[in-house]
């Protein structure tokens, strides 16, 4: 089984410093990374070079969880396809995952995530299926998807499919109302869910008062406040900071806990409120993915 992991490190929109800013987060302590075959916003090569960077006689692949994500020919650059734009949907699975392989300088994925459902729900059945055939060939050991938005459609997929997802990966914002029914379903079906945009799409609740409160009594900042809490009710958020000082004080959440009454006064927060007023932006909304913030 993969190695359980509470935090990943995101690795979108990096460019040319998706090396470096992984080898950052390893040799800080991430152990968990999040990439796509989808040249657009990832550089998966990079990736896989900041992780072989860092691979030495203390850390080995076994002691890190990489996935990375099967991406529709609708999420692809035209000019950046990584695959046969005119192969069956199989073969488009086959040839990204063995692309992925070899960016990312391994003989294994812990898991392998379809990126988006397909408008056609029968094709979303047909990649589900390829990529099992990737988990029997021990390519992945897990799936997962990610933008699937309704719960229906996860519930389809797991009416059709023989092998589980086992990771549900979702923009966290209350546009969805943070994806309450979703995430009630993953519990139940033991399916982790893994947030992500859960710092941009939030700068209502990391501006919040309850929230402020809570960071000086701790000692933290907002965003630490609300990873922690994210942690606590079982969801595994994705930060892509590209600071270093935001590496060590995401993967410093873990050092002290949030008590049941603390946690009831953010669950007690609105999550329907919008966030309208420029005046008050809270910058280290933003530190997750724009460099200026940072």
């Amino acid at each position: 089984m993969p190695p359980k992991i509470d935090i990943l490190y995101g690795t979108a929109w990096k460019q040319d410093e998706t090396e470096r800013l992984v080898k950052r987060a390893i040799e800080t302590g991430f152990r968990g990374i999040d990439t796509a075959c989808q040249p657009k916003h990832y550089n998966e090569a990079g990736v896989g070079a900041g992780i072989a960077a860092c691979l030495n006689a203390r850390l080995k692949r076994a002691n890190l969880y990489i996935q990375t994500k099967f991406t529709p020919l609708s999420g692809q650059e035209p000019r950046q396809i990584p695959y046969d734009a005119k192969a069956s949907l199989p073969e488009q699975v086959a040839q990204s995952g063995a692309l992925s392989l070899k960016n990312l300088r391994t003989d294994y994925l812990d898991c392998l995530i379809l990126h988006s459902p397909l408008p056609d729900p029968h094709e979303t059945f047909e990649v589900w299926r390829a990529m099992e055939q990737l988990v029997d060939s021990g390519i992945t050991r897990q799936l997962g998807i990610s933008n699937c938005i309704r719960v229906e459609q996860l519930k389809a997929i797991c009416e059709i499919a023989r092998i589980q997802p086992a990771v549900l990966q979702n923009r966290f914002h209350a546009v969805s109302d943070y994806d309450r029914t979703l995430r009630e379903f993953c519990r139940e079906r033991n399916i982790t869910y893994q947030s992500f945009w859960t710092l941009t799409a939030n700068p209502h609740l990391l501006a919040h008062a309850s929230v402020h409160a809570l960071a000086r009594q701790h000692g933290r900042t907002p965003p630490q406040i609300l990873f922690r809490y994210l942690t606590q009710i079982g969801v595994v958020p994705l930060t892509g900071t590209r600071s270093a000082v935001h590496m060590r004080q995401d993967l410093a959440i873990f050092d002290f806990e949030l008590t049941t009454e603390e946690m009831n006064s953010i669950t007690a927060l609105d999550r329907h409120q919008r966030y309208n007023d420029p005046g008050v932006f809270c910058e280290e909304a933003f530190h997750e993915f724009f460099p200026i913030y940072e």
